[in-house]
């Protein structure tokens, strides 16, 4: 388990996760020449995966896409 904690590149804001990955895993999440995401962490959620990648959480994505939610 790691803590993880990143700022969301739209609002700024720092947020943090514990998430069930190694070091290894996310060394490799971050490596050029890893593999997939999906392929290092399939059993963590795709929110827990798009936040490791890219700091993007899912109120956020949310809040982007309401318009295409009406």
């Amino acid at each position: 388990m790691i803590l993880l904690s990143k700022r969301d590149p739209f609002t700024g804001k720092a947020h943090s996760m514990v998430l069930d990955i190694s070091s290894a895993q996310l060394d490799e999440a971050y490596s050029k020449n890893g593999r997939c995401i999906q392929d290092i962490a399939p059993h963590l959620t795709p929110d827990e995966r798009e936040f490791i990648l890219t700091g993007i959480v899912s109120k956020t994505w949310d809040s982007i896409f309401a318009e295409d939610n009406k």
